[in-house]
């Protein structure tokens, strides 16, 4: 989700993103008994600061490479040498920061998994949420039941990419399409630059800076699909939201104006100049935002075949429709 603002709204937390960009450059080695020693206290401080204590052993499998069963059978106390991202003094610093801020479990191990993909992410971007990888799935259902052809083989654009999960979603999906990423933040851009490069998908993905269409108007009337997770939380909202949304991710990533509903409005008005005829435009968006959606699509006049589709739970979380004409 989001067109995120350029700037890091918490310059405290550069630290953590160089961190989330080096972490794979600077390993320190722990003996299994020191860790399991911390592993006690963290779960302990967890506990009394009514944070899940499986976010530990969550954190620990993401930091330190041990599995489900080797913290659940506690056998890694054993080891004379376990290589862990950070040093146990960074990584006590960090929970604390966890408990005491509430700053998201994902920030601090720096990644996050999405569909197949283990994605970096630091607080310049939104964390993708597992709901969110339902696009992918409903962008190849729609393809599928398009009636024009090729759709998988053309551009596609991702707008707000933040993280870069719905482009490289997208790009996984439809192997010989180009996806075109836009954010307005570089710092969303550098992550999400990162995590194409990680997963060997740089050459299918360009990276655009700006907001929304502005970078891409020579593509007009070209896209096979347009794909965004757009900010759709009311603004008078975000100060009710938890502590680890609100007080940590990018809120022009989440802000969607004082109805929640400003920058799908632009979508739906802007978007039939840049999808070819049968494109498919494809969104997320709040709940109890679905019906109003609809109408917006259907006063556009330039879309067709609108639906409302719901999430796993049952909400209304997404909007298909394609691009009327021939």
């Amino acid at each position: 989700m989001g067109n995120s603002d350029a700037k890091n709204e918490y310059p405290d937390q550069v630290g953590i993103e160089i961190a989330c960009l080096q972490q794979t450059l600077s390993l320190s080695v722990v003996t299994g008994l020191a860790l399991w020693q911390w592993r006690l206290e963290a779960c302990q401080s967890a506990s009394e600061a009514g944070v899940s204590v499986a976010e530990v052993d969550w954190l620990l499998r993401e930091l330190a490479g041990l599995d489900t069963l080797a913290l659940r059978l506690e056998s890694f106390r054993e080891q004379s040498q376990i290589e862990l991202r950070y040093p146990l003094s960074v990584l006590s610093q960090l929970w604390q920061r966890r408990l005491q801020e509430r700053l998201p479990i994902q920030y601090l191990a720096g990644t996050t998994p999405w569909r197949n993909f283990s994605l970096t992410v630091s607080p310049a971007v939104l964390i993708p949420r597992p709901e969110t990888e339902y696009l992918i799935d409903l962008a190849v259902e729609a393809v599928k039941h398009s009636p024009t052809s090729d759709l998988e083989l053309g551009d596609w654009a991702d707008l707000g990419t933040g993280s870069g999960a719905i482009a490289l979603g997208l790009a996984e999906v439809f192997s010989h399409a180009t996806i075109h990423a836009v954010d307005s933040s570089a710092a969303a851009l550098a992550i999400a630059q990162l995590n194409a490069q990680q997963l060997g998908l740089i050459e299918r993905v360009r990276f655009y800076q700006g907001s929304w269409y502005s970078p891409l108007t020579a593509f007009k009337g070209q896209f096979s699909g347009i794909v965004s997770n757009p900010p759709y939380i009311p603004s008078h909202s975000i100060q009710t939201l938890q502590p680890e949304v609100r007080d940590h991710e990018p809120h022009l990533a989440l802000d969607g104006g004082s109805d929640g509903l400003e920058c799908i409005r632009h979508l739906i008005d802007n978007s039939p100049d840049y999808l070819r005829p049968g494109g498919i435009w494809l969104i997320e968006m709040m709940a109890g935002q679905g019906n109003t959606v609809a109408q917006l699509l259907h006063a556009q006049g330039s879309y067709s075949q609108i639906q409302i589709v719901s999430d796993l739970a049952g909400i209304d979380r997404f909007a298909l429709a394609y691009r009327s004409g021939k």
